[in-house]
């Protein structure tokens, strides 16, 4: 039996931590909430307005252009278990240097808020977070943004320049379904976010010498269902994809720093997924 080394990222808000399930019932129609969603997503956009001067998010009450009018609103169209979706999200400032992929680490700040503008929760410094663990809202949309220019000061205190910062408008099917959260968030409830992206890990998880979101063999722009030795852990949580008793990152035979490109009885299956290489 072997024994896997997790490394996991442990958030200070509860908000955007994934739970694992979208529906505490079998006859929950995924499908017609989506349509609900949207609805009251686009109502809100209607009817609000973002205040240049502090931020802010507010009704309109004086002919203020509304945030589905804003030129850097743009809409990402989502499939999610055969269910369409549709994130909203508006970006302020883009960022300068990488995206994350869904499998990167984000350095972030972020008030979470209902679309009656009660905020459930936020934090003001930046924290890292993984993708891997938050809702699918956040690991869809933070790929639409890029981090900043971390800048050093001479007692080697350090600020961001130029990073990204915008809003994620999340239908409740990219959040928390029809599962309430904390007495805070209702059932079926659209998410806001307010979001900076300070900074982007290239993630691996397991320190296997993969980068995580290469243990996606299916291509399928998701990591947790690529499980080569069927142990119940996905590769980029599994330090030995194949079980062979040999860590992934001492299968690199050429030591060029990449296992994937090492095939010693070349049969196409690299090393590390080849128990009987």
């Amino acid at each position: 039996m072997k024994i896997k080394n997790i490394v996991s990222i442990l958030a200070i808000g509860f908000a955007i931590l994934s739970c694992g399930s979208d529906s505490n019932s079998s006859n929950f129609d995924a499908a017609a909430q989506s349509l609900i969603d949207d609805a009251s997503l686009i109502e809100y956009l209607q009817t609000h307005y973002l205040n240049d001067d502090d931020g802010g998010l507010y009704t309109i009450k004086n002919g203020e252009s509304s945030l589905m009018n804003h030129p850097k609103l743009n809409v990402q169209n989502i499939l999610k278990n055969d269910v369409s979706y549709k994130l909203y999200y508006l970006t302020q400032e883009p960022g300068e240097t990488i995206a994350p992929t869904k499998a990167d680490s984000v350095y972030t700040t972020y008030t979470g808020m209902l679309l009656d503008s009660v905020v459930f929760d936020s934090t003001s410094s930046a924290i890292w977070l993984s993708l891997t663990d938050v809702i699918d809202g956040w690991s869809y949309g933070f790929t639409n943004f890029k981090g900043g220019n971390r800048i050093v000061n001479p007692d080697e205190s350090f600020y961001y320049e130029n990073f990204g910062k915008g809003v994620l408008f999340i239908p409740s099917g990219l959040g928390y379904g029809n599962l309430a959260q904390g007495g805070l968030i209702p059932a079926s409830s659209p998410l806001i976010f307010q979001i900076t992206l300070r900074e982007v890990n290239d993630a691996d998880h397991d320190h296997d010498g993969i980068l995580s979101i290469y243990e996606d063999l299916d291509n399928d722009n998701n990591v947790k269902n690529d499980d080569t030795d069927g142990d119940g852990f996905p590769n980029y949580l599994d330090a030995d994809d194949d079980n062979d008793g040999i860590l992934t990152k001492n299968e690199d035979a050429n030591n060029d720093g990449d296992p994937r490109n090492d095939d010693t009885d070349g049969d196409g299956i690299p090393d590390y997924l080849d128990s009987d290489s």
